[in-house]
């Protein structure tokens, strides 16, 4: 019985190596692509239903800087339009600078990751009860799946995030939306 833990010790010692010697990701990644985001605005203001929502379309991108295979640190820059979902007016346009960490979780071809980033929405006069051009809170959690096409091209087909904004609106100041993004990343270094 002894001998036989030995060897399947020596065997898992000899194989492990292989399993840890997986590639090394890119020191920084670049992504750009489509942002589509649902606003949920909850107002007590003039001119604006009680359960208003919008249609944001625009573009974003991405800046991760990768710390070791699993912890990235990432910038995440948007702009979209809204637009009313009951008439598709306009209705106003953002624009987001997020900050946070990124989890990934790096399996041969297709990297899954989860994300949380904080920092601000800088919005016009017309969403929620803002006043003009104001930068208010704005904070993601979520995460998506980059798919690797070349050593340095992923496809991201998916990211979705619980959008959280604290524009102004007469009520309680906070809405709960959702953004999907997908796009191309780019890995340098």
């Amino acid at each position: 019985m002894r001998n036989c833990l030995a060897v399947v010790l020596l065997f898992a010692a000899v194989s492990a190596g292989p399993l840890w010697a997986q590639e090394q990701p890119s020191g920084f990644e670049a992504y750009g692509g489509y942002n589509y985001t649902r606003f949920n605005v909850n107002a007590n203001a003039p001119g604006i239903a009680p359960s208003a929502t919008y249609n944001g379309n625009g573009g974003g991108g991405q800046l991760e800087y990768n710390i070791n295979r699993w912890l990235g640190a990432v910038t995440d820059l948007g702009g979209f339009i809204a637009t009313s979902s009951g008439n598709g007016a306009f209705a106003g346009a953002g624009f987001t600078y997020l900050f946070g960490p990124r989890v990934n979780f790096r399996r041969g071809k297709v990297a899954p990751f989860a994300q949380a980033l904080f920092g601000g929405i800088r919005t016009t006069d017309g969403i929620a009860r803002s006043t003009g051009t104001e930068n208010n809170f704005a904070m993601t959690a979520g995460g998506g799946i980059d798919v690797k096409v070349s050593k340095h091209v992923s496809v991201r087909p998916v990211q979705t995030d619980y959008f959280m904004t604290k524009i102004p609106d007469g009520l309680n100041n906070r809405q709960n939306n959702f953004r999907f993004s997908a796009g191309v990343v780019f890995r340098f270094g």
